[in-house]
This record gives C-alpha cells, sequence and structure tokens, in this order.
C-alpha cells in the first residue's frame, strides 16, 4: 500500500482506497506529498518526524512524485491531488453530517471559499473559520475556537511550511480526526484560480497551467529536479 522513495513512505493506492484507508485512525494528517513539500521535509527535521510519524499520510500530489516511483520502479497506481481529497472529504462531511473548519488565506478569499462551498454543498457544516494572517505563536484564541467547535476535519490553507507547523504545533491539542494541509485550494473553491483543464490533469501537465497563470511559483519548481537528483542518487 506503500512506495518507499527517499525515507518517505507515499501511499499508492487509489483515492476511493486512501478514503477508506484513513477511516482506521482515531487522528490523520493527510499531507500532499509533491516534490516541493518533501524536498523541504528533507532539510527540517520538524517537518520530517511529522511527515514520517505513524498519523501521517503522504498522498503523491504532483507528477514529479509520480515520476520519482518510476524511477525506483515502484510506481503508484495514480497521482492524488490533495484538492480532490479535500472535496472527498467534504462530500463525506456532508453525507455523514460532520462539521469542518476552514483556516488560512486571506479573508476575501476565504469567505469566498465558504459562500461557493455551502451553495454546492447544501448540507455542509462549516462550523467556523479563520484567514491565514495570524502569528503562529499567538493564536490562542484561534485554538480556543477550534477547540469548542470540534470540527471532524480541519483544513489548512497557509503554504508549506507554515501549514505543516501549525498542524505539528497544534494536533495533539484538539479533537478533529483529520488534519490537512491544502495550500491554495481555498482559492480554487472561491473561483479565484481556476484548475487546470481535465486533458492537462491527466497529461500531468497541471503543474504547466499553474505557472503560465502564476509566473511568480517558476521559482518554486527548481525543487522538482532536486529532489528527483536525490532519488536517482540514492536508488
Amino acid at each position: 500500500m506503500f512506495t518507499r522513495i527517499l525515507k518517505y513512505d507515499i501511499f499508492n493506492g487509489t483515492k476511493l482506497e486512501l478514503m477508506s484507508y484513513i477511516e482506521k485512525f482515531e487522528k490523520v494528517n493527510i499531507i500532499s506529498g509533491n516534490p516541493e513539500v518533501l524536498y523541504n521535509g528533507l532539510n527540517d527535521h520538524e517537518l520530517f518526524n511529522n511527515f514520517t510519524g505513524n498519523r501521517s499520510v503522504i498522498i503523491p500530489d504532483g507528477v514529479g512524485t509520480v515520476v520519482a516511483s518510476k524511477i525506483i520502479r515502484k510506481p503508484v497506481k495514480e497521482k492524488i491531488a490533495g484538492i480532490e481529497v479535500m472535496e472527498e472529504i467534504i462530500k463525506k462531511c456532508e453525507k455523514e453530517e460532520k462539521s469542518i473548519y476552514l483556516l488560512g488565506s486571506k479573508e476575501e478569499i476565504l469567505q469566498g471559499c465558504i459562500q461557493n462551498l455551502k451553495n454546492k454543498y447544501k448540507g455542509l457544516n462549516i462550523v467556523g473559520s479563520h484567514n491565514g494572517y495570524f502569528d503562529l505563536n499567538n493564536c490562542q484564541d484561534i485554538i480556543k475556537d477550534i477547540q469548542q467547535k470540534k470540527p471532524y476535519a480541519l483544513f489548512v490553507a497557509m503554504g508549506s511550511p507554515r501549514q505543516d507547523n501549525f498542524i505539528i504545533n497544534n494536533m495533539d491539542n484538539l479533537t478533529c480526526k483529520i488534519f490537512m494541509g491544502v495550500g491554495g485550494s481555498f482559492d480554487v473553491f472561491s473561483g479565484k484560480v481556476n484548475r487546470a483543464p481535465k486533458w492537462m490533469i491527466k497529461l500531468g501537465l497541471e503543474w504547466l497551467y499553474r505557472v503560465s497563470k502564476e509566473p511568480e511559483r517558476i521559482k518554486r519548481l527548481i525543487s522538482i529536479p532536486k529532489f528527483l537528483f536525490k532519488v536517482i542518487r540514492y536508488n
């Protein structure tokens, strides 16, 4: 059920199998394992310990991670996009009358995300939210709010490693079952940013589409060859 890439165990089942697998956890941190996130983990002891902990599941989110699995001849079954997992969890919460909490992004993006999710999933219970502009070391009001509202799933959209650090610092203090850093997913749900066309996603070219829309992201792509070089070197 896992492919070992460098020192990481990457989930190698389908998205449907993932949804079934995470049910066995009392608490689970779902990590979107693209090369940038995984490369950061190799250079940060706290991140690495979290990514490899027994409450974490790394999904192959990113064509670079899929390519890495092929390099070591243990290919994952499919690329699993974090935003798609987030949406599957949301569907589950609506169906089973479980609640979610949204943390991160700019206030206007956050509110747009909330409104669009409510429009699409009429029965979804969003018990609370807060934008991502706060001090990680001075946010007891936010922690208290999440504690009081007891959401089933907490989605944190503040980019890596900030979103990961928030989860690391507070997972033990919160009763949520699912913790997930979701990067720019609120932007997509708000309608500010569109995902790539389906044909580009199928061909593994979603990264190219995103760079064409946000040229500043090109700097982040350097992590892909760095990560793949390490995979080749240590394979």
